[in-house]
C-alpha cells in the first residue's frame, strides 16, 4: 500500500472515532429519563456540551452567524431575569421533575437581594451566567463606561452570592438582546461568550400562557434545534413551561446542557462547520467566495474564428468550392439587409390638409351686431357731471343714431366699464353725441379737445 492510500484510511478511522466519540460521549455525560428519580417518563438532559468561550465568542443565530454545535432536534434551555423566589423557585422544581439542566442569566441586583436564590440554581446543577447589574433598557446607548459598569457589578454580584470563592460562568446576554460592538468587544475582553438566542417565546410580553406555548413549540418546529429564551421572572412562563416540556419529549427533542471549559475540563470536539447556522460546503472558502480551481489545459485546438460569409449582413455568400467542406448539407437562408428598410412617408397633399376655419367660427351668439362705423370717444373727465337740458337733447339724439346704425360711446362710460370694481359691462354702451360731449367739457384756452376717433369692428362690443 503506497502512502497516499495509507493516509486516506487513516484519515478515514479518524473521522469515524470523531463522529462516534460524538454521538456517545453526550449520553455517558447526560442525565437520562431512566436516571430520573421517580420520573421514568421525563425528558432529561441527553448531554453536557463543554464549550471554550474565546474560540467562539458570539453565538445565537438571532444576531450572530454562529450558534451551539447542536444535533438535529437538540435544545438549550435558557431564563433570563432571576432569581425572584416567586417565580424562580417554580421553575427549579419543573425542571426537577423532568431532570432537565438549564442555564440561567442572572441580574446583579436580584442576586444580590436574593443570594440565597443563586445558590438554589447552582445546587441543582444548573449554569448560572450573568444579565449586567440593572437590567438596564437601551443598553447599546450608553456609554461605554456605564457598560463596563454594568457588566463588572453584575460579574461581582453573582459571584458575592454564591459565597464560595467561584465565580459564574464566563457566559453574558445583552439585556433586551441590544447588542453593540462596544458591549461585545468589552464582553470578549473578559473572556466571556456574548449569548443571543436561536428562537424566543415572547414570554416577557403581555400574552397568555398558552400563546408562550404555542410559540415556543411553532418556532421550536421551525428551526429544528437551537437555544431557546425564556424568563424565570413571569408567572406565565411558570405555567407554559411543563407543556413545553412534555411537548419536547412527545416530538423527539432532547435536552442539552451547557458549561464552560476549564483547565480541569476540556471542550468538547467539533468541527467549525458545526457552528454556523447555514454549514458552508466543502468547497466554499471562508472568504464567501469559491476557492477557483486552477485548469490546466494540455493540447487544447483553438476554436476556427467565424467567416465573413456566415454573416447575414454580407452580400457575398460562400460558394460551393471554398466552403463545401465546412459546410456540408448547409442550406442557405435568405439574404437579408442589416436594418428594416425604410419606408417613404406619402408627401402631405392638399387632400390631408386640414381646411381653413371660417369666420362664423369666431362669432359670438346672442350679441348685437354693430355697423362698423367710428364712433366718437372722450377721456375721463376730472369732474363729475352735472345733468343739463343739452344732454338731454344729446340723449335723445343717441338714441336716433342707434336706429341709423351708428353709436358715439364717451370715454368715460367706456372706462368705467373697465375699472369699477373689476366687473366688464361689455354690451351695456350709454349713448352720447358730440353735443353731449362739448356740453361736459368745455373749451378751455392752452387744453387740447378730448376728443378721438375709434374704429369699433362688428361683433366686437
Amino acid at each position: 500500500m503506497n502512502n497516499g492510500a495509507l493516509f486516506g484510511v487513516r484519515r478515514g478511522i479518524a473521522v469515524c472515532l470523531g463522529l462516534f466519540a460524538f454521538v456517545t460521549a453526550p449520553a455517558a455525560s447526560g442525565t437520562l429519563a431512566a436516571d430520573c428519580p421517580g420520573h421514568p417518563e421525563a425528558l432529561g438532559t441527553s448531554r453536557t456540551l463543554v464549550v471554550d468561550p474565546r474560540e467562539h465568542p458570539r453565538i445565537g443565530t438571532m444576531q450572530y452567524a454562529e450558534t451551539l454545535p447542536l444535533a438535529d432536534r437538540e435544545v438549550v434551555l435558557t431564563f433570563d431575569d432571576g432569581p425572584l423566589p416567586k417565580y424562580s423557585n417554580r421553575i427549579l422544581e419543573i425542571l426537577a421533575s423532568q431532570c432537565v439542566k438549564a442555564t440561567f442569566f442572572l441580574v446583579g441586583s436580584q442576586a444580590r437581594a436574593n443570594p440565597e436564590g443563586v445558590r438554589k440554581v447552582r445546587d441543582a446543577g444548573h449554569t448560572i451566567a450573568t444579565h449586567t447589574q440593572n437590567h438596564p433598557t437601551g443598553m447599546h446607548h450608553l456609554p461605554i463606561e456605564r457598560v463596563r459598569q454594568e457588566i463588572d457589578e453584575g460579574i461581582a454580584s453573582v459571584s458575592a452570592a454564591l459565597g464560595d470563592g467561584t465565580a459564574p460562568a464566563p457566559f453574558f446576554r445583552v439585556p433586551g438582546l441590544a447588542r453593540a460592538e462596544g458591549i461585545e468587544q468589552y464582553a470578549a475582553s473578559k473572556g466571556a461568550q456574548v449569548w443571543s438566542a436561536d428562537f424566543p417565546a415572547d414570554d416577557w410580553r403581555h400574552v397568555s400562557s398558552t400563546r408562550v406555548y404555542e410559540l415556543a413549540m411553532q418556532r421550536l418546529e421551525a428551526k429544528g434545534k437551537g437555544i431557546l429564551l425564556l424568563h424565570d421572572i413571569q408567572a406565565r412562563t411558570v405555567a407554559a413551561l411543563p407543556k413545553i416540556l412534555q411537548e419536547m419529549k412527545a416530538r423527539g427533542y432532547r435536552i442539552v446542557n451547557v458549561v464552560p471549559a476549564t483547565a480541569e475540563l476540556a471542550a468538547t470536539p467539533t468541527e467549525p462547520q458545526q457552528w454556523r447556522s447555514r454549514p458552508l460546503p466543502e468547497n466554499v472558502a471562508a472568504s464567501h467566495w469559491p476557492r477557483i480551481p486552477n485548469f490546466v489545459f494540455a493540447d487544447s485546438p483553438m476554436l476556427p474564428g467565424p467567416w465573413l460569409s456566415d454573416s447575414y449582413w454580407n452580400d457575398e455568400w460562400p460558394t460551393p468550392s471554398n466552403h463545401t467542406s465546412r459546410r456540408t448539407g448547409a442550406v442557405p437562408l435568405p439574404r437579408q439587409a442589416p436594418w428594416p428598410r425604410q419606408m417613404p412617408l406619402p408627401l402631405l397633399s392638399a387632400i390631408n390638409a386640414l381646411p381653413v376655419p371660417g369666420q362664423s367660427v369666431f362669432e359670438f351668439s346672442g350679441r348685437p351686431r354693430l355697423a362698423g362705423q367710428a364712433i366718437t370717444v372722450t377721456a375721463r373727465p376730472s369732474r363729475r357731471f352735472e345733468p343739463s337740458a343739452s344732454a338731454e337733447h344729446a340723449g335723445n339724439q343717441a338714441k336716433a343714431d342707434v336706429t341709423q346704425g351708428a353709436t358715439q360711446v364717451p370715454a368715460e362710460t367706456s372706462a368705467s366699464r373697465r375699472t369699477r370694481a373689476g366687473h366688464s359691462r361689455i354690451g351695456r354702451v350709454k349713448p352720447a353725441t358730440a353735443a353731449h360731449a362739448a356740453d361736459r367739457h368745455p373749451a378751455q384756452p392752452g387744453r387740447r379737445a378730448p376728443k378721438r376717433l375709434v374704429q369699433v369692428k362688428k361683433g366686437s362690443v
